[in-house]
């Protein structure tokens, strides 16, 4: 009882998270380092090291504390999604978020933010051969596809000012790029220190406009510590002053004018009351609800393809030739020893190289169809083996060919077997369409990670609603098992 006691006072007693870096002598930044430049991303030189501005930034952050704190205080960095660090920050396994996080009013209210370290502003790229690219242009007929970075102040600001655009979410920056580079989009909206950083790869890209809709890179902490707010603050004022981070913006490339703009050196103030905004489900229903029509559109239209393709294979495999059952063996073991991002980056990105261009849908339906066929490959391959071999012999006494014998008499009974590992492939591809968010498909997933990092502080019903969603679409199908067993049984 006293070890639970102890354990209770110390559970509420409060923490102070300056006091506990300078016990540990090192503080935990997260971010994400898919991000890439000019971030954090791995040296060329030597792949195993993390550069960028950000790591350069914590770098001299940790130096600062280590004079005030009068003890060695080191950065570690702790990779994290993107868009689940602040839950991260939450749970204690990191101190602060740093890494390209705007300040915004919704956030603010979530977490405690600093002063900021960078000035961005946004960027509008065309392709260098667009005849007439402008602002104007953009927001003319026939609407334009535009892609940006998915739950950024990118989308947000193109969706207010250009409603009649087709935003396409992308969950990285120079996926979106190289789509203007191909023709599959007419531009992007990248922050400024992106497009700068990037501007050498592609060449074939113009700078369309100047830049706009400035914003604050801020770093954010737990609200509570108050302590350790102050120091970063002191730190980056510090920072400042000396001229270093001019010198880190510089060596990236980064550096701009607005950078003097003492205007954005301070944030408004965010009030801890709400915003009066539409109820819940008047902000979130509609757009969970579209996407999840999207999941269940890839659904139905992936799984038949998948059982068809899987049936066919495993009938080649046990009944066709050797020269017929080889590739196919070879084809199922590479499906299923790859991943399925992996099969879906290569149909989206890498065959139009090859002059084979699908659209994102397309795409999509391909991918799930093609990595779940090997799964049922192998689902439909245990179910024929099942069969009894008599059941084929007497097939054959009867008169009947080999092909009709397979089709009457051993097909039907296998597919009886095997109803419900296929129904349970079929669940699992609902949560799996969760993938095509990185060839730019937006389904009920990738809508909630949208909505979660717009809205932080609605984190919790979002993620409520979406998993009601997914059940919803996914119960059916289980009672639908149910009843194929029993009539098949019957």
């Amino acid at each position: 009882m006293l070890t639970l006691a102890l354990a209770l006072l110390a559970l509420q007693a409060p923490s102070d998270a300056l006091e506990a870096i300078r016990a540990r002598g090192a503080f935990t930044w997260g971010a994400d380092e898919e991000g890439g430049g000019p971030y954090l991303f791995p040296d060329p030189a030597e792949p195993s090291r993390r550069i960028g501005f950000e790591v350069e930034l914590a770098d001299a952050l940790a130096l600062e504390l280590t004079r005030e704190l009068g003890a060695p205080i080191a950065a570690q960095f702790a990779q994290g999604p993107w868009d689940k660090l602040p839950d991260l920050l939450k749970t204690g396994r990191i101190d602060l978020v740093l890494n390209g996080y705007e300040w915004t009013p919704e956030r603010a209210r979530d977490m405690a933010a600093t002063l900021p370290y960078y000035v961005f502003e946004l960027q509008l790229l065309t392709r260098a051969d667009a005849a007439g690219a402008s602002w104007e242009w953009l927001a003319s007929a026939p609407p334009k596809q535009v892609g940006v970075l998915g739950g950024s102040s990118a989308e947000s600001y193109l969706a207010q000012r250009c409603p009649t655009l087709e935003l396409v979410s992308y969950d990285g920056n120079t996926n979106a790029m190289g789509d203007v580079v191909s023709g599959r989009l007419d531009a992007t909206l990248q922050d400024l220190p992106i497009a700068l950083f990037y501007r050498a790869e592609f060449p074939e890209l113009a700078f369309t406009g100047a830049p706009v809709a400035p914003g604050r890179y801020v770093i954010y902490v737990r609200r509570g510590e108050q302590r350790l707010h102050t120091a970063l603050d002191r730190a980056l004022l510090a920072l400042r002053t000396e001229g270093t981070l001019r010198a880190i913006d510089e060596r990236y490339g980064i550096w701009t004018a607005a950078q003097e703009n003492t205007e954005y050196l301070s944030l408004p103030a965010a009030s801890d009351e709400a915003a009066v905004e539409a109820g819940f489900f008047a902000r979130y229903g509609v757009p969970l609800l579209e996407s999840a029509g999207m999941t269940v559109l890839l659904s139905l239209l992936s799984f038949p393809l998948a059982i068809l393709l899987g049936l066919g294979i495993a009938l080649g495999r046990l009944y066709g030739p050797r020269l017929v059952a080889w590739p196919l063996t070879l084809y199922v073991e590479v499906l299923r020893g790859t991943p399925l991002m992996l099969q879906l980056f290569v149909l989206f990105y890498v065959l139009p190289n090859a002059g084979l261009e699908l659209p994102a849908l397309g795409a999509a339906v391909l991918g799930l169809a093609v990595n779940y066929s090997a799964y049922e490959a192998e689902i439909y391959r245990a179910g024929l083996q099942a069969v009894p071999v008599g059941q084929m012999e007497a097939a054959l006494v009867l008169g009947m060919s080999r092909r009709l014998a397979l089709r009457r008499v051993v097909v039907p009974q296998a597919v009886r077997i095997v109803v419900p590992a296929v129904t349970n492939d079929f669940i699992a591809l609902f949560k799996d369409t969760s993938v095509c968010s990185v060839i730019t498909v937006v389904e009920l997933t990738k809508r909630y990670n949208i909505a979660a990092m717009t809205h932080p502080s609605d984190v919790l019903p979002l993620a409520a609603m979406a998993a009601v969603l997914y059940l919803v679409m996914s119960y059916p199908l289980s009672l639908l098992s149910a009843r194929l067993e029993r009539a098949l049984r019957a």
